[in-house]
């Protein structure tokens, strides 16, 4: 394991203020999202391993290097822990292009047209970020991140602010960037079909409290069988399975597994809305 959190911190919750004790075990190379409501904790965590916030107690190790203990009065800086950051807001230089803003951020100047590149955004490497849309500034601000070659990527709520459409492009390129460079990635969400999108593990937190971690699957997905019922949901992911189809469909704030024949599935694709309804427990699918 690569990032070992064991901390305690008091926190501002929307019921009080709470000891919140996090106990976080961070596979390296893995994608991992803190979700869960606004105020419970996910955030406090991303700065605690950055160093923005100082944890009350315990101690947070990464690899074999300690970056907090408590008790041996070790607190590494944050200039020294090294942590790619993207925030909501983007926070580029205005007075910058699109790769000055890169090149700032980077150790190794020879990576900055590759990783813009990686992000989309070669074609517009001379704009200042006033003149780039919201989905190609967080672009920057991705590239800007991995420019420093951190061993943590730490993205906060990174597409909160943009419209579906841009928000699910933008998901599947940091998917493949994720494959690519297999950069331990931590994302704060309260946005389900992302966790399911892109993590391999989640903690789901509420007021401060860990209510449960595992594969977003095993934190999502409900497994009592329900009556009849006609939703419409969004396809996250298709699976082949022998001759029939298993689809990953997010419905409202859940997340369903259902089955569908080679018909139900031929023109499905990742992201299509799609109307599930029941025939006495036995889901069929239909593209909307």
């Amino acid at each position: 394991n690569m990032i070992e959190i064991d901390v305690t911190k008091r926190i501002k919750t929307a019921t009080g203020d709470v000891d919140m004790h996090a106990v976080l075990s961070i596979k390296k190379g893995g994608f991992c999202a803190l979700f869960g409501k606004s105020g419970a904790g996910k955030t406090t965590i991303m700065r605690l391993l950055a160093g923005l916030t100082t944890p009350d107690d315990g101690m947070i190790k990464i690899a074999d290097k300690v970056w907090f203990d408590k008790k041996n009065k070790v607190n590494v800086p944050v200039n020294k822990r090294k942590c790619g950051f993207v925030f909501q807001d983007y926070a580029l230089f205005p007075n910058m292009t699109v790769r000055r803003n890169v090149e700032y951020a980077s150790t190794n100047k020879s990576n900055v047209d590759e990783l813009i590149a990686m992000v989309g955004m070669t074609e517009l490497k001379d704009r200042r970020p006033a003149t780039l849309s919201g989905g190609q500034r967080q672009r920057v601000a991705l590239a800007r991140a991995l420019a420093a070659e951190p061993e943590i990527l730490l993205l906060d709520e990174p597409f909160a602010a943009l419209d579906a459409e841009m928000r699910n492009t933008l998901q599947d390129d940091l998917k493949q960037i994720h494959a690519n460079l297999g950069i331990t990635t931590i994302l704060v969400s309260h946005d389900k079909g992302e966790v399911f999108k892109l993590a391999n593990q989640a903690y789901l937190l509420d007021d401060g409290v860990i209510l449960k971690e595992g594969t977003p699957e095993e934190i999502f997905t409900d497994t009592t069988v329900s009556g009849k019922f006609k939703f419409t949901g969004r396809v996250l992911k298709i699976e082949k399975s022998d001759c029939l189809f298993i689809l990953t469909v997010s419905v409202g704030n859940e997340i369903a597994t259902v089955v569908a024949t080679q018909t139900e599935a031929k023109d499905l694709n990742t992201g299509d809305r799609v109307l599930l309804y029941t025939k006495a427990f036995n889901p069929s699918v239909q593209k909307l």
